[in-house]
């Protein structure tokens, strides 16, 4: 499996901001979108191009646009959803899907309360967004619901990651590309990422 740990500097710095706990909630939700739109720049970097021919204004160019193969986001509910807007930015035409997961307070497990895919979404490549990789239970379960209903090109994105959940995804899942800003230290025994940045759900809507 390729986990790739992204070293930019304008996402290490916002990262900063994201684990700062003075950050209030409306910057912290606009960050965690800016971060999204950046690791998005790198976890498409080798979609497929074709050559097509342009007319400026001048005379014609011979460019590179995608070709034509279909992208899908689908975000683990509910942080999920803070990382949508800032890759949608860059590749609009990307259809959205929604998985609902939990994770039970006592056994750490994902629990499946909704499921939601476009209709061709194991024709399109599909980038699985979640702000934090911890135990990888939530990650594991997502894409088994994802591969049950024939995907075979995923793309993982976390914000913050940890050997753990590398190591859950990694035994499940050993095909699935990840990509994170950051690989953290370890799990603590509520199955926190330390230092982390906390819980992501709460701090990107405010609910806690």
């Amino acid at each position: 499996m390729a986990v790739h740990v992204l070293n930019h500097p304008l996402i290490q710095h916002k990262l900063a901001v994201l684990r700062n706990e003075k950050t209030p909630v409306k910057e912290f939700r606009e960050v965690v979108g800016e971060i999204a739109g950046l690791m998005c720049y790198e976890a498409t970097r080798n979609l497929p191009t074709k050559e097509v021919t342009v007319k400026t204004p001048v005379a014609t160019a011979k460019c590179r646009m995608l070709s034509g193969k279909k992208l899908a986001i689908v975000p683990v509910l509910r942080a999920g959803l803070g990382m949508v807007d800032g890759m949608v930015s860059l590749i609009p035409s990307a259809k959205i899907g929604h998985i609902g997961l939990y994770r039970d307070p006592e056994t750490h497990k994902p629990v499946e309360y909704y499921c939601k895919l476009p209709e061709d979404i194991g024709s399109r490549v599909v980038f699985l967004v979640d702000p934090m990789l911890a135990t990888g239970g939530s990650a594991v379960a997502a894409i088994n619901f994802l591969k049950e209903r024939g995907c075979r090109n995923i793309v993982m994105m976390n914000i913050i990651g940890c050997p753990e959940g590398i190591k859950a995804v990694e035994e499940a899942h050993p095909d699935v590309e990840v990509y994170l800003a950051a690989c953290d230290e370890k799990l603590n025994a509520h199955a926190y990422i330390v230092p982390g940045l906390g819980d992501a759900g709460d701090r990107i809507f405010g609910t806690k």
